[in-house]
């Protein structure tokens, strides 16, 4: 099958964050779900759309894209999934199944689905729960829009042998990320060494997270128990009992529309082609000159996909 090329540019790219133009518009609030805290940032008005981020990420991943989905017309919600930014970190529920049900109460203690489902996007980990949402609490989400993620048990297995070095880059923290302790005990202290080398090698436009930008990243990994918890959804879900899981649930495919768009200098067409496996109205394509870091590299260019898709 075809996928669509999205030529983008500089000009995809926006100024510096504002964070006072910003938080004129939007304001942070939290929610008590079963005993979690969960933290989310809310603004605009008209019909709702949840954004889901990605490790090592937070709701500020959608900072650029959030001002021009509310000036297109829609309520904008960018949570922080338990484990992840200013929520909450128990140390259990980070299995797509226990994510899911949680997002389906997050959505009906907000009053998301008061006037239908709502529209979900996702990027990279957050895919994982969007999908697994869309999946298991189908009367939920409207339409599901991806970026730059594949799918555990899902996305067909690398070949055997020793990956080139480009696809080392791009996939060495889903084995990393599944061991148990040594990411901590490597990471613990070091979150900005870790994360300056991390968004330079992933990205294309690396300056479109400025120092400012890394810092608030690494304030919110460097919390108590914050690789701990985010690295919970690997370990929960890369293991034999999360892949049985996803095989599970792939097999009643999603009826709703997906859209499912990666970077050039990610995991290109290959999100296309997984979410193909899992649902039958599937469109996207790949972005051009751009990185793992879509929503921040062609904040435009995701905002215009979306807005396209979705609509008001």
């Amino acid at each position: 099958m075809t996928h669509e090329i999205v030529q983008t540019s500089a000009a995809d790219t926006l100024p510096p964050f504002d964070s006072a133009t910003f938080w004129r518009q939007f304001h942070h609030d939290t929610v008590m779900i079963k005993g979690v805290r969960l933290h989310f940032v809310e603004g605009g008005s008209g019909t709702p759309i949840l954004l889901l981020p990605g490790w090592p990420q937070s709701w500020y991943a959608w900072r650029y894209v959030m001002p021009l989905l509310a000036k297109a017309g829609r309520r904008v919600i960018a949570l922080d999934p338990r484990g992840m930014g200013d929520s909450d970190r128990p140390a259990t529920g980070y299995e797509m199944r226990a994510a899911a049900a949680e997002l389906h109460s997050f959505v009906k203690a907000l009053g998301l689905t008061a006037d239908g489902p709502v529209d979900v996007v996702c990027h990279d980990l957050g895919t994982w729960m969007g999908y697994a949402y869309a999946a298991e609490w189908s009367g939920d989400v409207k339409r599901l829009a991806v970026f730059d993620a594949l799918l555990p048990g899902i996305t067909p297995p690398p070949p055997a042998g020793i990956p080139s070095a480009e696809a080392n880059v791009k996939t060495w923290q889903l084995a990393f990320n599944r061991l148990d302790d040594l990411p901590e005990i490597l990471l613990q202290g070091r979150e900005r060494e870790f994360l300056s080398w991390l968004f330079r090698v992933k990205s294309i436009r690396p300056w479109t997270i400025t120092p400012a930008d890394l810092g608030e990243y690494v304030r919110v990994n460097a919390a108590p128990g914050a690789t701990r918890a985010a690295l919970s959804y690997y370990r929960q879900n890369l293991g034999p009992e999360g892949v049985a899981h996803a095989l599970a649930r792939a097999e009643r495919k999603l009826a709703i529309p997906v859209l499912a768009f990666g970077a050039e200098s990610g995991v290109g067409a290959m999100v296309l082609d997984t979410m193909r496996l899992v649902a039958a109205d599937v469109q996207g394509g790949v972005f051009t000159d751009c990185g793992h870091y879509m929503p921040e590299e062609a904040a435009r260019a995701v905002a215009e996909q979306i807005i396209k898709f979705m609509g008001q």
